[in-house]
């Protein structure tokens, strides 16, 4: 089948092909300085025409989004989507292709959601339940509405909770919001556990009582890094917590019905990573990880996350074979699971690989929706933003892209930042991912053809970058050196809340 190329990429790779063209024959100039990049040049123009013109990432998104459909981990979706990934890395062309298994903690599988309010006015609800939390006794219960300020549980806690057996919670953001973000959203798991053992139903405000974006939308996720909560936890629309808050800012008694069933095994789920490569032709030994998480939640079909992950590593992956150019150093592409549930299959894959993990040299994630990339957040390592910043300037045919030392542990690279190395996250501008993030529109029709190929080929073109290096670009920092930068950069706090830092007491006091 012959596949169309939109005009946006046709563009795109002529600039960038012209432009090398010109600078090869403007020979009545003076020639540039030489660069550091001047000896990968044909091997990146090469994977950049690919990249551009002849992979197929865009159909293989297509047949995860619609064949495959919704891969929560642990579910028989998200195995069948394994082995999907076993089988597309084989008909691209990379070698030593495997799964590599591990387990999740418990298996969580939806099953329905409803609420309404009985009183002071019937209205039916819009809601669907956060992932690994409980249910309601089967057929629902009948309660009164109580809000929590998240911004202050602490004292909520300690003054309210006495007055929380037999009501559902709606949490509410009042008053200054908290410097720390994530350190704030941590204490809501606590919360949660409280509130259960306080005798509440349920809770209203999957996102900690923020809106939810976009109009008639809710947003699934999990609350805490491989935890289950005992109690029910939903995502409201936005309007109908409107609808709530001003009810109770008039005086008024709410009393709603709601029935939330969900089911949870006892014992661990297996599930695993999804591994191939393009072998290094001097250093094998020597990695360096690209990856995208083919796990997704289940409100539609996990197109832009991290539908657009997995098809650019794919991708990525197809640019550089067809190239014919092979690394000096291995590239492993590696489509994570359980990273919807706290980073688990990136964690997995570290743990692993933790004896041959100093000869890693960096991980290059993406999962940001399905924007284009900006900028290389380099995971802390101030060290390389020089040579990643010379490195992105050469990509002006793509955009401007920059480069940064800046952390992410919102997306699998936060498990190589543990372990010392760049853990390289492709930021993006994806303004439209707020609303597509963990809802019900999540699907394959949000994404541009265009920004997905452009963003396979940046993809292609920074892994071989690190991988065809006549020096190595990294090596990974001692722990204590790691354990100073994320203290400097205040991820220490939540770290440790989520039971994520690695470093005892090193690094200083938070």
């Amino acid at each position: 089948m012959i596949r169309k190329v939109s005009a946006p990429a046709l563009v795109v790779a002529f600039f960038f092909f012209v432009g090398i063209a010109f600078a090869a024959t403007a020979g009545n100039r003076p020639a540039p300085p030489p660069s550091a990049n001047d000896a990968l040049l044909p091997a990146l123009s090469s994977i950049a025409g690919h990249g551009m013109l002849d992979i197929h990432a865009y159909p293989e998104l297509e047949d995860l989004s619609d064949d495959v459909g919704a891969r929560v981990t642990g579910s028989p979706q998200c195995n069948a989507a394994i082995q999907w990934g076993l089988d597309t890395m084989k008909k691209i062309g990379l070698q030593n292709v495997h799964a590599e298994p591990w387990q999740i903690f418990r298996g969580w599988t939806r099953i329905s959601a409803d609420a309404e309010i009985i009183s002071p006015a019937p209205h039916k609800l819009m809601v669907d339940s956060m992932g690994w939390v409980g249910s309601t006794p089967a057929g629902g219960v009948d309660a009164d509405l109580v809000t929590v300020n998240v911004y202050n549980l602490q004292q909520e806690e300690e003054q309210n909770s006495s007055n929380w057996r037999g009501k559902v919670i709606m949490a509410v953001q009042q008053g200054p919001r908290p410097e720390n973000g994530m350190a704030a959203f941590a204490q809501f798991g606590p919360f949660l556990k409280k509130a259960h053992d306080a005798g509440a139903v349920a809770v209203i405000g999957g996102q900690g009582g923020g809106k939810s974006q976009g109009m008639h939308l809710t947003h699934t996720g999990a609350l805490g890094f491989n935890t289950y909560y005992d109690i029910p936890v939903v995502s409201i629309a936005a309007e109908d917590q409107e609808i709530l808050e001003r009810l109770i800012a008039h005086g008024k008694t709410v009393r709603l019905h709601i029935n939330v069933q969900n089911k949870v095994t006892d014992a661990p789920a297996n599930t695993a990573n999804v591994v191939g490569e393009i072998p290094g032709t001097e250093h094998p030994e020597q990695i360096i990880v690209v990856g995208g998480h083919l796990d997704s939640w289940d409100l539609a079909e996990g197109s832009t996350d991290d539908g657009v992950g997995v098809a650019t590593t794919l991708g990525a992956a197809e640019a550089i074979i067809r190239s014919g150019f092979r690394p000096l150093r291995t590239i492993r592409f590696v489509l994570f699971t359980g990273e919807e549930e706290g980073l688990l299959g990136s964690l997995a894959y570290v743990k692993t690989h933790k004896a041959d993990m100093p000869n890693h040299v960096a991980a290059v994630i993406l999962d940001n929706g399905q924007g284009p990339v900006t900028a290389l957040n380099m995971g802390g390592r101030d060290d390389l933003v020089p040579a990643a910043s010379q490195f992105a300037s050469t990509l002006d045919a793509f955009g401007t892209i920059t480069a940064n030392d800046n952390t992410e542990f919102g997306t699998d690279a936060g498990p190589f930042i543990l372990a010392g190395l760049p853990g390289i996250n492709l930021d993006q501008d994806s303004p439209e991912y707020r609303y597509t993030h963990h809802s019900p529109v999540d699907t394959f029709d949000k994404v541009d053809e265009a920004i997905l190929d452009r963003d396979a080929t940046v993809q292609a073109l920074v892994a071989f970058w690190i991988a065809d290096r006549p020096e190595r670009l990294a090596s990974p920092w001692p722990p204590e050196k790691s354990a100073e930068m994320l203290v400097r950069k205040h991820d220490d706090v939540f770290l440790k809340l989520f039971g994520l830092w690695p470093f005892g007491n090193q690094g200083g006091q938070p």
